[in-house]
Protein backbone atom coordinates (compact mmCIF):
# COMPACT_ATOMS: atom_id res chain seq x y z
CA UNK A 1 0.00 0.00 0.00
CA UNK A 2 1.46 3.30 -1.29
CA UNK A 3 -0.06 6.18 -0.08
CA UNK A 4 -0.01 8.98 -3.01
CA UNK A 5 -0.75 12.64 -1.38
CA UNK A 6 -0.49 16.21 -2.39
CA UNK A 7 0.29 16.99 0.02
CA UNK A 8 3.05 19.75 -0.64
CA UNK A 9 5.55 19.00 2.08
CA UNK A 10 7.96 15.50 3.03
CA UNK A 11 7.09 12.13 3.61
CA UNK A 12 7.88 11.95 7.04
CA UNK A 13 5.64 14.85 7.76
CA UNK A 14 2.51 13.35 5.73
CA UNK A 15 3.06 10.29 8.50
CA UNK A 16 3.37 12.62 11.20
CA UNK A 17 -0.09 13.92 9.92
CA UNK A 18 -1.49 10.63 9.50
CA UNK A 19 -0.45 9.65 13.23
CA UNK A 20 -1.99 13.00 14.64
CA UNK A 21 -5.34 11.46 13.18
CA UNK A 22 -4.94 7.96 14.61
CA UNK A 23 -4.36 6.26 11.18
CA UNK A 24 -1.96 3.34 11.90
CA UNK A 25 1.65 2.68 10.36
CA UNK A 26 0.36 -0.89 9.42
CA UNK A 27 -2.30 0.52 7.00
CA UNK A 28 0.53 1.40 4.98
CA UNK A 29 4.05 0.72 3.84
CA UNK A 30 5.12 3.87 1.58
CA UNK A 31 4.38 7.53 1.38
CA UNK A 32 4.86 9.33 -1.90
CA UNK A 33 3.65 13.33 -1.65
CA UNK A 34 4.01 16.37 -3.92
CA UNK A 35 6.08 17.65 -2.05
CA UNK A 36 8.74 15.04 -2.83
CA UNK A 37 8.06 15.44 -5.72
CA UNK A 38 8.36 19.51 -5.72
CA UNK A 39 11.66 19.28 -3.82
CA UNK A 40 13.21 17.28 -6.71
CA UNK A 41 11.87 19.91 -9.44
CA UNK A 42 13.49 22.79 -7.46
CA UNK A 43 16.79 20.84 -7.60
CA UNK A 44 16.67 20.37 -11.33
CA UNK A 45 15.67 23.95 -12.01
CA UNK A 46 18.34 25.82 -9.73
CA UNK A 47 18.34 29.05 -8.10
CA UNK A 48 16.44 30.44 -5.03
CA UNK A 49 12.81 30.33 -4.74
CA UNK A 50 9.88 32.39 -3.92
CA UNK A 51 7.39 31.05 -1.31
CA UNK A 52 3.54 31.32 -1.63
CA UNK A 53 1.95 29.15 0.89
CA UNK A 54 1.86 28.97 4.89
CA UNK A 55 5.00 29.40 6.98
CA UNK A 56 3.97 25.76 8.28
CA UNK A 57 4.85 24.49 5.03
CA UNK A 58 8.55 25.34 5.54
CA UNK A 59 9.75 21.78 5.23
CA UNK A 60 8.93 21.74 1.91
CA UNK A 61 11.98 23.67 1.40
CA UNK A 62 14.29 22.65 4.29
CA UNK A 63 17.95 20.74 3.66
CA UNK A 64 18.06 22.24 -0.01
CA UNK A 65 20.54 23.85 -2.46
CA UNK A 66 18.18 26.36 -2.90
CA UNK A 67 16.72 29.34 -0.65
CA UNK A 68 13.34 30.66 0.11
CA UNK A 69 13.89 34.89 -0.88
CA UNK A 70 11.87 38.15 -1.61
CA UNK A 71 10.29 37.79 -4.68
CA UNK A 72 12.70 40.32 -6.72
CA UNK A 73 15.52 37.85 -5.88
CA UNK A 74 13.84 34.45 -6.75
CA UNK A 75 14.25 32.43 -9.84
CA UNK A 76 11.47 30.75 -9.26
CA UNK A 77 8.04 30.66 -7.63
CA UNK A 78 6.86 27.63 -5.30
CA UNK A 79 2.98 27.43 -4.25
CA UNK A 80 2.09 25.61 -1.46
CA UNK A 81 -1.45 26.41 -0.30
CA UNK A 82 -3.26 29.36 0.73
CA UNK A 83 -1.77 31.43 4.02
CA UNK A 84 -5.43 32.05 5.06
CA UNK A 85 -7.38 29.13 3.42
CA UNK A 86 -10.35 30.14 5.62
CA UNK A 87 -10.63 33.47 4.42
CA UNK A 88 -9.15 33.97 1.06
CA UNK A 89 -9.59 32.65 -2.43
CA UNK A 90 -6.97 32.29 -5.19
CA UNK A 91 -7.69 35.69 -6.54
CA UNK A 92 -6.27 36.90 -3.83
CA UNK A 93 -2.88 36.42 -4.96
CA UNK A 94 -3.70 37.76 -8.36
CA UNK A 95 -1.28 41.02 -7.68
CA UNK A 96 2.04 38.45 -6.44
CA UNK A 97 0.81 36.98 -9.68
CA UNK A 98 1.80 39.71 -11.77
CA UNK A 99 4.77 40.51 -10.32
CA UNK A 100 5.46 36.82 -10.99
CA UNK A 101 4.34 36.64 -14.05
CA UNK A 102 6.27 40.26 -15.25
CA UNK A 103 9.76 38.58 -13.86
CA UNK A 104 9.19 35.75 -15.88
CA UNK A 105 8.69 33.10 -12.90
CA UNK A 106 8.12 29.37 -13.78
CA UNK A 107 5.47 28.76 -10.53
CA UNK A 108 5.73 25.09 -9.52
CA UNK A 109 2.43 23.51 -8.05
CA UNK A 110 3.46 21.68 -4.83
CA UNK A 111 -0.46 20.81 -4.19
CA UNK A 112 -2.32 20.79 -7.70
CA UNK A 113 -5.91 19.76 -5.34
CA UNK A 114 -8.01 22.49 -6.34
CA UNK A 115 -10.39 21.92 -2.83
CA UNK A 116 -10.00 20.08 0.12
CA UNK A 117 -12.76 18.59 2.72
CA UNK A 118 -11.84 19.33 6.15
CA UNK A 119 -14.32 18.17 8.08
CA UNK A 120 -17.39 20.10 7.10
CA UNK A 121 -14.95 23.14 5.28
CA UNK A 122 -14.58 22.78 1.58
CA UNK A 123 -11.11 24.72 1.49
CA UNK A 124 -9.21 26.12 -1.41
CA UNK A 125 -5.86 24.87 -1.94
CA UNK A 126 -2.37 25.46 -4.20
CA UNK A 127 -3.74 24.21 -7.44
CA UNK A 128 -6.52 26.97 -7.05
CA UNK A 129 -3.97 29.59 -7.44
CA UNK A 130 -1.70 27.32 -10.33
CA UNK A 131 -4.54 27.72 -11.95
CA UNK A 132 -4.96 31.60 -12.09
CA UNK A 133 -1.17 31.71 -13.07
CA UNK A 134 -1.56 29.24 -15.97
CA UNK A 135 -4.75 31.26 -16.71
CA UNK A 136 -2.96 34.64 -16.93
CA UNK A 137 -0.11 33.18 -19.34
CA UNK A 138 2.14 32.02 -16.82
CA UNK A 139 4.55 28.35 -16.75
CA UNK A 140 3.22 25.95 -14.01
CA UNK A 141 4.88 23.17 -13.25
CA UNK A 142 2.57 20.66 -11.16
CA UNK A 143 4.19 18.28 -9.00
CA UNK A 144 1.31 15.72 -8.03
CA UNK A 145 -1.57 14.06 -9.12
CA UNK A 146 -2.84 13.80 -11.69
CA UNK A 147 0.49 14.37 -13.29
CA UNK A 148 2.25 11.29 -14.43
CA UNK A 149 6.21 11.83 -12.31
CA UNK A 150 3.99 10.92 -8.80
CA UNK A 151 2.47 7.69 -10.09
CA UNK A 152 6.14 7.11 -12.00
CA UNK A 153 7.31 7.57 -8.41
CA UNK A 154 4.62 5.47 -6.06
CA UNK A 155 5.27 2.61 -8.76
CA UNK A 156 8.97 2.76 -8.18
CA UNK A 157 8.16 2.54 -4.18
CA UNK A 158 6.22 -0.62 -4.59
CA UNK A 159 8.47 -2.34 -6.79
CA UNK A 160 11.37 -1.47 -3.83
CA UNK A 161 9.53 -2.59 -1.05
CA UNK A 162 8.32 -5.72 -2.65
CA UNK A 163 11.88 -6.39 -4.57
CA UNK A 164 10.20 -7.74 -7.79
CA UNK A 165 8.92 -5.66 -10.92
CA UNK A 166 5.26 -5.09 -10.58
CA UNK A 167 2.82 -5.42 -13.48
CA UNK A 168 1.02 -2.14 -13.80
CA UNK A 169 -2.30 -4.41 -14.78
CA UNK A 170 -2.21 -5.53 -10.88
CA UNK A 171 -2.34 -1.94 -9.73
CA UNK A 172 -5.34 0.02 -8.38
CA UNK A 173 -5.47 3.77 -7.57
CA UNK A 174 -8.18 4.46 -4.84
CA UNK A 175 -9.45 7.70 -4.33
CA UNK A 176 -11.95 10.48 -4.02
CA UNK A 177 -11.29 13.33 -6.73
CA UNK A 178 -12.15 12.74 -10.20
CA UNK A 179 -9.68 15.31 -11.47
CA UNK A 180 -6.72 14.04 -9.91
CA UNK A 181 -6.88 10.37 -8.54
CA UNK A 182 -9.15 9.02 -11.00
CA UNK A 183 -7.88 11.25 -13.94
CA UNK A 184 -4.13 10.61 -12.75
CA UNK A 185 -4.81 6.33 -12.65
CA UNK A 186 -5.88 6.81 -16.30
CA UNK A 187 -3.59 8.70 -17.64
CA UNK A 188 -0.89 6.24 -15.93
CA UNK A 189 -3.01 3.43 -17.30
CA UNK A 190 -4.11 1.63 -14.16
CA UNK A 191 -7.27 0.75 -12.33
CA UNK A 192 -9.59 2.80 -9.88
CA UNK A 193 -11.79 3.02 -7.91
CA UNK A 194 -13.78 5.86 -6.85
CA UNK A 195 -15.11 7.22 -3.20
CA UNK A 196 -18.31 9.35 -4.02
CA UNK A 197 -18.20 10.03 -0.68
CA UNK A 198 -15.42 12.41 -0.89
CA UNK A 199 -14.87 15.62 -1.90
CA UNK A 200 -17.51 15.19 -4.64
CA UNK A 201 -20.38 14.01 -2.02
CA UNK A 202 -22.54 16.77 -2.41
CA UNK A 203 -22.60 15.89 -5.99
Amino acid sequence: VVLVSNAPFPAARVAHVLDEKGVRRDAWDAIVSSGVVTRAEMIAHGGDVYHIGPERDRSTFENLPVQRVPLDHAALAVVTGLVHDTRETAEDYRDILLQCLARGLPLICANPDRVVHVGALLLPCAGAIADVYEAMGGTVVWAGKPYLPIYKRALQAAMQLRGTPVNKKRVVMIGDSLKTDIAGARQFGIDAIFIAQGIHRDA
